[in-house]
């Protein structure tokens, strides 16, 4: 039997057969539903999914990732060229239909990411290795260091990891959060933008 349940979730405009997904290991439901108001925008086959670290407060409150207006993920995304148009954190459930999705490495809301403990990220490695096998994405993209570091337990270096999760390439990219301002937003643009020539 699968290790993760399926839950359809139609993306505004598209059909029925092309209905977003979104998986959860059965024997985390409840913890998930305790602990976090911030959905996992899935389907098979994307280009990348882009796994941030837990949700803040303020994307929490809106129920949607990266949601904190001083968080720059989605001008990076338009700005690398992974989306033609800025997009606002509630237009998430469109990101499938350009060929990307969004998780997190823990479910647990805190007010900042140096908030979280250990324990907040057990499971996390089994639960994307699941999603890959089911859904078979080119790329994990961890937004920030920090992400990687909870689900994997080891440090990485920003880019193309060793590791992978079956045929699943990893990279990582610097930390979009407000926290992270002392990096240029050149700079951060400049890893998006090597994603996305990695994309093709």
């Amino acid at each position: 039997m699968s290790s993760v349940a399926r839950v359809s979730l139609r993306i505004r405009g598209l059909p029925a057969s092309l209905a977003c997904s979104v998986f959860t290991r059965p024997e985390r439901n409840a913890l998930t539903a305790a602990t976090t108001s911030v959905p996992d925008v899935l389907a098979p086959g994307l280009k990348a999914i882009f796994c941030g670290i837990n949700p803040g407060r303020v994307s929490a409150a809106a129920r949607a990732h990266f949601a904190n207006p001083r968080n720059d993920f989605w001008r990076l995304l338009r700005d690398a060229g992974f989306t033609p148009r800025l997009l606002a954190p509630e237009e998430q459930f469109d990101l499938p239909t350009y060929g990307y999705g969004l998780t997190n490495a823990a479910y647990r809301t805190t007010r900042g990411s140096s908030d979280l403990r250990r324990g907040d990220f057990a499971g996390s490695s089994e639960r994307l290795e699941s999603l890959t096998r089911e859904l078979e994405p080119e790329v994990i993209a961890f937004v920030g260091k920090e992400a990687y570091r909870g689900a994997f337990n080891e440090r990485p270096e920003l880019g193309l990891q060793k590791r992978k999760l079956g045929d699943t390439r990893l990279y990582v990219l610097p930390s979009t959060s407000p926290a992270n301002a002392a990096v240029p937003y050149a700079e951060r643009l400049r890893w998006f933008r090597r994603l996305a020539r990695l994309l093709g």
